[in-house]
């Protein structure tokens, strides 16, 4: 009892070890939150500039989410690409990857295309269209499974599906776009790929329209013909 009452009268608040919290804000700043005569005080932490900083709080959890479009046209990231269980899970048997640095896993498994596609809105994404759904339609024919992906699996690969599906089931962008997004709710085309989208169902039902009176002239000089 003793011992006690003079550690009591021998405590001193200076004697505690200061805690402090470091907390990082979604913007990616670091602050740094101590106490201090009963207030919270906050410093931003400022660390050595080595250009490694990124602006953003790093997720470096695995996207294993895959957007089931068709039974055998699924989208992906570049973690379901290089995750061999969860590849097998679906039966995969193609991978169109359509990413920059990233390399194919598993040579020995899987037939594989690549094309590295910029994600920029400059990029002239309309221009990949007919080899990639060339070995999409490869995939389908030979009773495969194909995944599409690039490295986030969210712009080049989700415009890729979405332009084969407006032109395999000949429907709209808009009727495209929502069955994809609902299939992956992460996918975000740049603006870029949005609107050549938008021009691709353009040319498409100009397409159509030119082939609608190339028919109807064909069946009326036909007609005239047997007079």
């Amino acid at each position: 009892m003793h011992s006690l009452n003079q550690e009591i009268k021998a405590f001193s608040r200076n004697n505690l070890r200061k805690q402090c919290t470091r907390v990082t804000t979604l913007t990616g700043k670091k602050i740094i939150e101590t106490w201090k005569d009963a207030r919270i005080h906050v410093v931003e932490e400022v660390e050595p500039s080595n250009g490694g900083g990124c602006g953003y709080v790093q997720d470096l959890s695995l996207d294993l989410q895959i957007g089931i479009i068709k039974p055998w046209l699924l989208l992906g990231s570049q973690d379901v690409a290089h995750d061999l269980e969860t590849l097998k899970k679906h039966k995969v048997t193609h991978i169109l990857n359509v990413a920059c640095g990233v390399e194919n896993a598993f040579l020995g498994d899987f037939i594989y295309k690549s094309i590295s596609i910029l994600d920029l809105p400059e990029t002239n994404i309309l221009s990949y269209f007919p080899e990639c759904f060339e070995f999409i339609e490869q995939a389908k024919l030979k009773d495969g499974v194909v995944l599409v992906h690039c490295n986030a699996g969210v712009s080049r690969a989700a415009a890729i599906v979405i332009g084969f599906l407006m032109n395999s089931e000949e429907i709209s962008f808009t009727s495209a776009f929502s069955l994809v997004k609902n299939a992956r709710p992460s996918i975000c085309p740049n603006a870029g790929f949005l609107e050549q989208l938008r021009r691709y169902q353009e040319g498409n039902e100009s397409t159509k329209c030119d082939k609608i009176q190339e028919l109807e002239g064909t069946t009326v000089h036909g007609l005239h013909s047997s007079r």
